[in-house]
């Protein structure tokens, strides 16, 4: 591995060049102060915008093997904002790798499209979940969803299960997901300073995705 690489997947170099387009384009989220502690973030900063450029690349090539093709690639300062409930559901790699990664976004839609949800699941869900399917009448007055309601203060089934499955293939597709990466990047090389900010054999490691 030479000075200009930061990883190597499957024997292709991923050069460092487009590691630092991607720290340009991402502000940093530490407002550090201390020359140690600035010096340490930036660490972390490098290491975790490696794996976002590195889920790109795994990302691409899996679109290839599958024969899909992703949109037209974009510059990297055109980065798409990153809602907050998705760093938190997803992890600020994957959430930032879907938002950088067009490679990555198409192949999410394909595994949440292969995504077959039983019919007992959504309805299991509906059951479990009676809170979520008040009718607007029922929520303005203010009816227990589990004590005294009827029926008739519930959205029907039918009228409630095209967007439960929805919401199910969704889910279950970002499981898929998370799996593929997890596999896909074992026996990734990483160059000294570019590692898994979760990697425990160096000392300044966080799991903080």
């Amino acid at each position: 591995m030479t000075e200009h690489e930061a990883a190597v997947v499957r024997g292709e170099a991923i050069p460092k060049a487009r590691v630092d387009a991607l720290l340009r384009a991402v502000p940093p989220r530490d407002r550090e102060t201390r020359p140690e502690s600035l010096a340490r973030a930036e660490r972390q900063r490098r290491r975790w915008a490696t794996q976002v450029v590195v889920a790109d690349e795994l990302a691409r090539r899996a679109c290839a093997d599958r024969g899909l093709e992703p949109p037209s690639e974009v510059s990297p300062a055109l980065v798409l904002s990153i809602a907050g409930p998705d760093v938190a559901d997803l992890g600020s790699i994957v959430a930032t790798a879907l938002a950088h990664s067009p490679a990555a976004r198409t192949l999410l839609t394909e595994l949440e499209r292969e995504q077959l949800i039983p019919e007992e699941a959504a309805w299991e869900y509906y059951t479990r979940n009676r809170d979520r399917f008040l009718t607007p009448d029922a929520l303005r007055r203010g009816v227990n969803p589990f004590h005294g309601a009827t029926d008739a203060d519930f959205v029907p089934y039918d009228h409630a299960r095209a967007a439960i499955t929805a919401e199910l293939r969704r889910a279950a597709g970002r499981r898929a997901f998370f799996d593929w990466l997890d596999q896909a990047r074992v026996g990734v090389e990483y160059a000294p300073g570019h590692e898994h900010p979760g990697d425990p054999s160096h000392p300044d490691h966080e799991h903080r995705h």
